[in-house]
C-alpha cells in the first residue's frame, strides 16, 4: 500500500499490529505451502469488527482466493457475534476489483468510523451481519 497511497493514507497494519490481541490473521495456501492471499478482522467492540489486510499475490489472481477469504472472514465475523463489518480501502483504479468483490458480497458505502477521517484517498463500506 506504501507505493500506491499517500503516506497519511495508508491504513495498513504491520506484522505486529496483525498479531496484536483482537486481531485474527487468516491466510489461504496452495498445496505446495505457498501463500496466495491473506486478511485480516480486528475487533472494534460494540459489535462491529473491521476487515484488514486484504491481499491476493499476483500469481493467484482470478482464482477464487480474494472470495474465500473474504467468505472465510465474513463467516467468522457472524461466528463471533459481530453485527456489523466494516472495512477502509483506497479509491485509485487498483483498488476497483477489490471494491467490486466487497459490492457483491453486500457491502454498501458508508462514512468513516473508528479513528478514520474523511480523506479523499479512502473509500468506507460496512456490511450489516
Amino acid at each position: 500500500m506504501r507505493r500506491i497511497s499517500p503516506p497519511e493514507s495508508v491504513h495498513a497494519l504491520d506484522p505486529q499490529a496483525l498479531a496484536a490481541p483482537g486481531v485474527v490473521f487468516l491466510t489461504a495456501r496452495d498445496d505446495d505451502g505457498s501463500l496466495l492471499g491473506c486478511g485480516a478482522l480486528k475487533d472494534l467492540g460494540g459489535g462491529d469488527a473491521e476487515l484488514k489486510s486484504m491481499r491476493t499475490a499476483p500469481a493467484a489472481r482470478g482464482r477464487g482466493v480474494a472470495t474465500a477469504v473474504l467468505v472465510a472472514l465474513v463467516d467468522l465475523a457472524r461466528e463471533r457475534g459481530e453485527r456489523r463489518l466494516l472495512l477502509e480501502t483506497g479509491t485509485g483504479p487498483f483498488f476497483e476489483p477489490a471494491v467490486r468483490l466487497y459490492l457483491r458480497h453486500g457491502f454498501v458505502p458508508c462514512g468513516p468510523f473508528a479513528d478514520y477521517a474523511e480523506d479523499p484517498h479512502s473509500r468506507y463500506l460496512a456490511l450489516s451481519l
